[in-house]
């Protein structure tokens, strides 16, 4: 961590078939090696399936419905104090909810057997129906931050 300055924020290019930042943020992080064509293959082969499923329409759209089921809005983070650590809960800010977010639905989508795009589109239909492994993550960790609340006076 720098002490120097803040670092500054990269805005994400639009991606080109959908023209939404938010696709361009989600195939960075699916991304391995500097391998982004693959990366894109997967993505839009995961909306194209999840279009399938849910028969809704915009694909993107389903993503933002499914990144409201999975954004957690609290968490906890350790503080020292007086030769003891605290698990204190802290209000997450928006951009970091939202790279948490799809790091869980990737994670998740690495951990299951098959295609990484059939994973990753039954990941997003999960996560949009209010299912799956994502969302309990979530809950966990809102339920770690409730039982801590205890310790919120502790937070700067």
């Amino acid at each position: 961590m720098s002490r120097r300055r803040k670092a500054e924020k990269r805005e994400h290019i639009a991606d080109p078939r959908y023209n939404s930042t938010l696709v361009s943020h989600l195939i960075n992080m699916v991304m391995l090696d500097g391998k982004k064509s693959i990366a894109q293959s997967i993505v839009y082969g995961a909306f194209e399936r999840v279009s399938e499923k849910l028969e809704k329409g915009d694909p993107v759209d389903l993503l933002l419905g499914a990144l409201e089921n999975v954004r957690p809005k609290l968490e906890v983070k350790s503080r020292r104090v007086g030769g003891t650590t605290y698990q204190v809960p802290l209000e997450i800010p928006f951009e970091r909810q939202q790279s948490l977010a799809f790091r869980w639905m990737i994670n998740s989508a690495r951990s299951r057997r098959g295609k990484m795009s059939e994973n990753l589109a039954a990941e997003i239909v999960d996560a949009y129906n209010n299912t799956g492994g994502v969302v309990k993550k979530k809950d966990d960790t809102h339920r770690m931050a409730q039982a801590n609340r205890a310790f919120a006076h502790l937070r700067w």
